[in-house]
């Protein structure tokens, strides 16, 4: 695997890759990788000659300080993780490569609403920031294909947008939620759990799963209201929200009827770790 840090060498290697006729994947990270993030690597290997992976903790998608400063980084680890994954390339920008002294942080987009609810009602600026950095990266990058995990559900709506918006020549791809074996949603905010928290922060998509199973027979109000009780009911949890929502809009609806794709999504605090989790149920 090679590894870059400097844009201009970055792009010198994947454009000659471009004139000998290769196709490109990207996977961008904030790193602490876990095999959530190999499966994009995986999936991209398979559609790609070329693939690349960033990794670069982006300071403007955070608006807690502290979370940011919490935020795990192994990058020795990483490198370990993506050479066994077989990853072609590894980016590892600092901010000032990302972010240079003529960056226009005053760019913005009409995300038409998908910016607002969920993480965007409980995270004001975050999804500027994401929309800035993953710009930014596919700018530098300019790969084919772009590959983001379905557990961030609204962060992949935002870029699908994003890349709509703008016009830029590349497709994106969204990748199935890995998950532990006892079905917590890998993360790497996870490492951050205490032992009974990790252990009860399995319930969080067992829920889903009943409320998925739920979506089959009862209506939409029935459903959410059992996956509120539930998770409420366990004094671990602080629910932040649960959400059926239109998968394309990620407008509330008020009967499964209302969308052709819907989805739940849920982010529930467990030891002060958010952790978010989503299932389609339809």
């Amino acid at each position: 695997m090679l590894i870059f840090k400097k844009t201009a060498d970055l792009q010198a290697h994947l454009n000659s890759m471009r004139q000998a006729g290769k196709t490109i994947g990207f996977a961008p990270t904030m790193g602490a990788l876990h095999a959530g993030h190999t499966s994009l690597i995986t999936q991209a290997k398979t559609e790609n000659d070329v693939v690349v992976c960033s990794i670069f903790v982006n300071p403007t998608q955070f608006n807690d300080k502290n979370d940011l400063a919490k935020y795990p980084r192994t990058t020795a680890a990483d490198i370990n993780i993506l050479t066994s994954a077989i990853c072609d390339v590894l980016f590892l920008p600092d901010e000032t490569e990302v972010y240079p002294a003529d960056f226009d942080y005053n760019f913005a987009l009409d995300l038409g609403g998908l910016d607002l609810p969920m993480e965007g009602a409980k995270r004001p600026g975050h999804f500027k920031g994401v929309v800035q950095v993953v710009k930014r990266l596919l700018e530098l990058v300019q790969p084919n294909t772009l590959y983001m995990g379905q557990k961030d559900f609204q962060q992949f709506a935002v870029c699908q947008r994003m890349i709509a918006l703008t016009q830029l020549p590349i497709r994106i791809v969204r990748c199935p939620i890995i998950r532990e074996s006892d079905g917590l949603a890998m993360s790497s905010r996870n490492v951050r759990l205490t032992t009974t928290g990790r252990a009860v922060s399995a319930k969080i998509s067992a829920i889903l799963f009943e409320a998925q199973e739920r979506a089959k027979t009862q209506p939409l109000k029935t459903v959410e209201a059992f996956a509120v009780e539930a998770y409420t009911a366990i004094p671990e949890f602080d629910l932040d929200y649960f959400e059926i929502c239109d998968a394309k809009t990620l407008q509330k609806i008020a009967s499964f009827e209302d969308a052709t794709e819907v989805v739940a999504c849920v982010v529930v605090k467990v030891d002060g770790v958010r952790l978010l989790d989503n299932v389609i149920l339809k």
